[in-house]
């Protein structure tokens, strides 16, 4: 009821895509997850910006990446851009400063902004939230930008780019899975995000357990992409499968996807193996697109019986399309897949 915010240092693409962001609520912007701890704060917060390129300034491109480069946060200390949103580590406490005056490790907390006020980010969101809401009569979303002034003679900017009002086209409703039959179960897991009984969708996009190599997931995704591209091209929907971190900017921890390249998923499934077992992204480097688009978001580890997944029934069936790492599978009949938004148990079912 206090809205969200995800905000990131650099350009906007870089939240559109995925990547790692912070996340708060302007009623609390004391309270943020991702800093509360130490530990949190150097795994959970942004890395990399988003940059133009003005390397060629005169070129133009269709495609927005043409000219957007990815660059580590250490490059921006030299334009003098982190005083108000980067933390120190502090190498001899062992805590984390919020300022740039010291070296060490700049952590994005956009702790001066959020807790010391140097612009009042969580006051302007607040109040845009409810001037939007009452005046839509419904609760909305808004797309904003900021440009920070380093002169005590010039003001902060703040811009709305977009509001759009979020409309709720399904309720949330008790689901009792321990009284669903579970004989044609393909997957079972008590760790989802998503609620309701799905039965749109026929295909599933899966990462072969016994192909999959973290060495090579950049390769791994150029595949995914191109089947996403196909089922764009079909105006079909599917559910992913596949091990680790769905979109993690780090290549060894899971699939780096952008949101793009896997699209038309509205299931996606993280599935930990014996010899991988990783921290559950948990749709974190989807937030804003699996809300927007109902994505329903399964974390299973089948290895430790946290869940099952019967892949060894997905691989005795023809494939629509397989590649080195990547198979193809679609049914007759849509699955069943059910969801306990309360309790996060689900299943999906197939008919064998």
């Amino acid at each position: 009821e206090d809205g969200t915010v995800s905000v990131a240092f650099g350009l906007g693409k870089h939240i559109v895509d995925g990547a790692l962001s912070l996340r708060f609520t302007p009623a609390y912007p004391n309270k943020v997850l991702q800093t509360s701890t130490l530990k949190l704060a150097l795994a959970d917060t942004q890395q990399t910006f988003s940059a133009l390129s003005m390397s060629n300034p005169e070129q133009l491109e269709v495609n927005d990446d043409y000219n957007i480069e990815e660059l580590p946060i250490t490059e921006a200390e030299s334009h003098g851009t982190l005083r108000y949103i980067a933390s120190t580590l502090n190498l001899m406490s062992g805590m984390l400063v919020d300022n740039v005056m010291e070296p060490g490790q700049r952590v994005i907390t956009f702790n001066n902004i959020l807790k010391h006020n140097a612009m009042p980010l969580a006051e302007i969101c607040k109040t845009i939230l409810s001037i939007g809401q009452r005046e839509m009569g419904c609760p909305i979303e808004i797309e904003f930008a900021a440009n920070l002034s380093y002169k005590s003679s010039e003001p902060h900017e703040f811009y709305i780019l977009q509001i759009r009002p979020i409309t709720k086209n399904r309720k949330v409703s008790k689901v009792d899975i321990d009284q669903m039959c579970t004989d044609n179960a393909l997957i079972t897991c008590d760790k989802t995000l998503g609620n309701g009984i799905n039965q749109e969708l026929t295909d599933i996009i899966y990462v072969k357990s016994t192909a999959f190599d973290n060495a090579r997931t950049e390769e791994m995704c150029k595949e995914v992409e191109a089947m996403n591209l196909k089922m764009k091209e079909e105006k079909r929907h599917y559910m992913l499968i596949g091990p680790g971190r769905w979109g993690s900017s780090d290549p060894w921890l899971g699939i780096p996807v952008k949101w793009a390249q896997i699209s038309q998923a509205r299931a996606i499934v993280e599935c930990g193996l014996e010899n991988f077992r990783i921290d559950p992204s948990q749709g974190t480097h989807f937030f804003q697109n699996v809300t927007s688009f109902n994505v329903s978001y399964f974390t299973i580890n089948p290895c430790i019986n946290d869940g099952t997944f019967d892949e060894e029934y997905l691989n005795k069936l023809p494939a629509v399309a397989e590649t080195e790492f990547i198979r193809h599978i679609r049914f007759e009949k849509p699955m069943t897949i059910a969801i306990d938004g309360v309790s996060g148990k689900s299943v999906v079912t197939v008919d064998r």
